[in-house]
């Protein structure tokens, strides 16, 4: 069982930068691939950013050479930085955790950008 917690949003201005940050209690996120996904109203859930177990990242389209996503398995930590911002960026951010079958999400945290 993982407890997953984000923090860092907030409301930045066009070009600025933030950074998430997901918090794993429980079995912590070692085991795990973990993402980062976002929904805008009125829009599906999309993937993000993915970083597996052996560091493996994967990127958004959307994202690529904005976004960086990296992991401390030793503090239970998974990170987004995100720079360059944009207003399409606006979203609530999830923090999901998944091994084989099972998987966690986290209750998101709220990214605006302003124009």
């Amino acid at each position: 069982q993982v407890q997953l917690v984000e923090s860092g949003g907030g409301l930045v201005q066009s070009g600025g930068s933030l950074r998430l940050s997901c918090a794993a209690s429980g079995s912590g996120f070692s085991p795990y691939t973990v993402g980062w996904y976002r929904q805008a109203p009125g829009k599906p859930r999309e993937l993000v950013a993915s970083i597996t177990t052996g560091h493996n990242t994967n990127y958004a389209d959307s994202v690529k050479g904005r976004f960086a996503i990296s992991r401390d398995n030793a503090k239970n930590m998974v990170y987004l930085q995100m720079n360059s911002l944009k207003p399409e960026d606006t979203a609530v951010y999830y923090c999901r955790a998944n091994a084989g079958p099972k998987y966690y999400w986290g209750q998101g945290t709220q990214v605006t950008v302003s124009s």
